[in-house]
């Protein structure tokens, strides 16, 4: 894992091989690092679940470096972005009743205030925003 924290500026960005361990370590520094911005009660939970759900795509679907960032736009909105290299963006899909999978982009698309993709230059960016309530 090779990361950066920026604590003033509140960006955190790593980058993780394409292995099984990359999911639990991306869950870990997102969660420490919300923690150290003191945000973890506010998005922690659903910050690291959704983490995971975008790590473990990108994972299963692309053989390069999965790339995920943490960015604060303000005290009540996180940013969080997760990278690849494949151009493709994901699809939404509707899992039936006894599929294993399918069910990722459901859960960011109905947890996230927003969500959307974005093609680069080296790969895709997934990203979401939470909000805090009130």
């Amino acid at each position: 894992m090779i990361g950066l924290i920026d604590t003033e500026g509140g960006c955190a960005e790593w980058t993780f091989p394409a292995e099984p361990d990359a999911v639990r370590v991306a869950r870990r520094a997102v969660r420490d690092t919300l923690r150290t911005w003191e945000l973890d009660g506010a998005f922690g939970d659903i910050a690291t679940l959704l983490v995971s759900e975008l790590v473990t795509n990108s994972m299963r679907h692309a053989s390069g470096p999965i790339g995920v960032r943490v960015a604060r736009l303000d005290q009540a909105t996180l940013r969080v972005e997760v990278s690849d290299p494949l151009p493709d963006p994901p699809r939404e899909r509707t899992a039936g009743p006894d599929d294993e999978g399918g069910r990722g982009l459901q859960l960011v698309a109905c947890s996230a205030q927003r969500w959307g993709t974005a093609r680069g230059r080296s790969g895709k960016t997934v990203w979401f925003e939470l909000a805090q309530p009130g």
